[in-house]
């Protein structure tokens, strides 16, 4: 196939995204959002309740993290710190993790992250939000999962309007769309917390 005849084949896949990603809004925002309960979570200067996390903005981006033992999700929210004052301006952005809050300071601090970060070890919140489903025995992901919720404060209630679990050729990290650009990228490349 000539490079012609694959960029036309490829734009057309991409107007078909396109469509697709047309059809996923509206169809979210006829969703009937999902009350939850104002829970507590550990902040860095102690106790935080979800509706403290708005600030004074309608919605809230909260991050579901895996911690610092993935170097998948620190690879995202390196993303998010190099867009970080583009979210906080749409909406309140914070990042969550099962990590003490000991350990996210300093890990934090190692990659030069600006945003808010929250523990909820300690609480059910990830539980309940769907992001603690997989094995809690597995020692790599201690059975969390990466995603993101995003909620809106109406009065004195906390809805959640939709969320996403993150993965490989998502949309929520930088990289992918470049790595898929790449007609045979190295099978064996993963994230890596550095790569001197």
């Amino acid at each position: 196939m000539t490079y012609a005849d694959t960029m036309t084949a490829l734009n057309a896949k991409r107007a078909e995204i396109e469509t697709i990603q047309a059809e996923m809004r509206a169809i979210q925002a006829k969703g009937e959002p999902e009350v939850v309960q104002d829970y507590v979570l550990d902040g860095w200067d102690g106790p935080v309740r979800l509706s403290e996390l708005f600030g004074g903005k309608r919605d809230l981006i909260l991050i579901h993290n895996m911690g610092a033992g993935c170097p998948a999700c620190t690879m995202w929210a390196d993303g998010f710190n190099g867009v970080y004052d583009h979210l906080a301006a749409l909406a309140a952005f914070v990042l969550a993790s099962p990590n003490p809050v000991e350990v996210q300071k300093r890990f934090a601090e190692s990659r030069g992250w600006r945003f808010p970060i929250v523990s909820y070890g300690a609480s059910h919140f990830a539980e309940d939000m769907g992001y603690r489903h997989r094995d809690p025995d597995d020692e790599r992901t201690g059975g969390w999962n990466p995603g993101v919720s995003i909620f809106r404060r109406e009065g004195d209630s906390i809805l959640r309007l939709t969320d996403a679990e993150f993965g490989d050729y998502d949309a929520f990290c930088a990289l992918w769309a470049f790595y898929s650009l790449i007609p045979d990228p190295d099978p064996n490349w993963k994230p890596s917390y550095s790569y001197a």
